[in-house]
C-alpha cells in the first residue's frame, strides 16, 4: 500500500502546512532517484553520499506520509504515489529552470532567448544555414548553445531544461519525440605513430589486438552501442586505452596513438587530406549513426523557441533521407 505504516490521512492544516515547508530539494532528489532507479546512481549524478539520498527520501517519504517507492532485491518501483509526485516534479522543475527565459519573453515581447543543447561537433551546414536565415528574419532572438554528451542532453530535455536538443538517440525515450538530422557513417582510423599508417590493404583481422580508443557512450546501452556490436562482432580483443564525450578528445587521442578508434567520416575527413589520420578497415564504414533533433512533447518553449524549432524541422524535412549528410 502506499500509505507508510503508521500514517494516518492528513488533515487541512496538515496539509497546509507541508505546502508551506515542503523543501524543494528533497523533491529535486526525489526526482533525481526516479530518473535513475538507483540511490546508488541517484547520489553520483546529484555529488552527494548514498545515506545522504537515501536520507532524503526518508524525509520526504515522512513529509507525505504515503511510501514513494518500493524497493527490494531486483526492484525498484514508484508507487502510485510515488508517480503522481514524480510527475509534479517533473513540471515543476521545468518551470522553475525557464522562468528566467519567460521573463525575458514577457519583457522583449517578440524577441526571445533560444536554449539549444548540442552533442559535440554537430558539423553540417544545414544547421549553419537555419541560424543564419533564422537570425536574418528575427534579429532580436539571442541564443545559448551548450555542447553536452547524448545521455546528459537526453536527461535535460527530460527535466524540460533546454529548447531542444541535437545528438544522437539509441531508442526513443518516453515523452520526447524526434526526428532524424543528419545521416552519418562512422570509420576506424589511426594516427601518424601506428603501424598501419600509410599501409594499404590492411585485413580487418591484423586489428583485432590492436588498443582502442572510443567514446564514452560506446557500451552496449549506450548511444553508441553499434561501435560496440562491431567490436564484439569482428573480434576486438585490444584493450581500451582511451574514452571521451567528446568527439574533439577522442580524435585527440587517436592522433596521439594511444590507439585505433571510430570517427564520423565527414569530421576525420579534412584529417585523413592532411596526412594526420589515416582510415582503416572495413572501407565500407564501421556504422551509420544518425543524429536527432530531440524535444519535449510535453516541454514549455517560449514564442522564439517554438518558431525556430518548426523552422529547423521544416528545413529538414524539406529534404529526402539521402540528402541529410553532413
Amino acid at each position: 500500500m502506499d500509505q507508510m505504516a503508521g500514517g494516518t490521512d492528513f488533515d487541512r492544516r496538515t496539509l497546509e502546512r507541508l505546502g508551506t515547508q515542503l523543501d524543494w530539494n528533497l523533491l529535486r532528489t526525489f526526482m533525481v532517484i526516479a530518473q535513475e532507479r538507483s540511490i546508488t546512481k541517484a547520489s553520483v549524478r546529484l555529488y552527494l553520499t548514498q545515506p545522504a539520498v537515501s536520507l532524503a527520501l526518508k524525509r520526504l517519504e515522512e513529509q507525505f506520509g504515503r511510501q514513494l517507492i518500493d524497493r527490494a532485491p531486483g526492484r525498484f518501483e514508484l508507487t502510485a504515489a510515488g508517480e503522481q509526485v514524480y510527475d509534479e516534479v517533473v513540471g515543476i522543475f521545468g518551470t522553475i529552470s525557464r522562468l528566467g527565459a519567460l521573463v525575458q519573453e514577457a519583457r522583449e515581447e517578440v524577441s526571445g532567448h533560444v536554449h539549444i543543447l548540442l552533442a559535440s561537433r554537430i558539423q553540417t551546414g544545414l544547421l549553419d544555414r537555419c541560424l543564419r536565415e533564422f537570425h536574418r528574419l528575427h534579429p532580436q532572438v539571442t541564443y545559448r548553445i551548450d555542447v553536452m554528451a547524448s545521455a546528459d542532453a537526453h536527461i535535460a530535455l527530460q527535466q524540460r531544461v533546454g529548447s531542444f536538443a541535437i545528438c544522437l538517440l539509441r531508442e526513443p525515450i518516453p515523452g520526447l519525440a524526434n526526428e532524424v538530422f543528419i545521416h552519418q557513417t562512422y570509420r576506424l582510423y589511426c594516427g601518424p605513430d601506428s603501424r598501419f599508417f600509410g599501409k594499404s590493404g590492411i585485413d580487418i583481422a591484423e586489428l583485432r589486438q590492436e588498443n582502442f580508443v572510443s567514446f564514452t557512450s560506446d557500451q552496449i546501452d549506450g548511444a553508441l552501442s553499434p561501435l560496440t556490436l562491431f567490436r564484439a562482432r569482428e573480434g576486438f580483443a585490444g584493450r581500451i586505452l582511451g574514452s571521451s564525450a567528446n568527439l574533439d578528445e577522442v580524435r585527440r587521442m587517436i592522433l596521439c596513438g594511444l590507439g585505433i578508434g571510430p570517427l564520423p567520416e565527414h569530421i576525420a575527413a579534412r584529417d585523413v587530406a592532411d596526412g594526420l589520420l589515416w582510415e582503416l578497415p572495413p572501407y565500407e564504414g564501421v556504422t551509420p549513426v544518425d543524429v536527432h533533433i530531440i524535444w519535449s512533447q510535453q516541454g514549455r518553449l517560449n514564442r522564439a523557441e517554438r518558431m525556430f524549432l518548426d523552422f529547423l524541422l521544416a528545413q529538414v524535412r524539406g529534404r529526402p533521407p539521402e540528402e541529410r549528410l553532413p
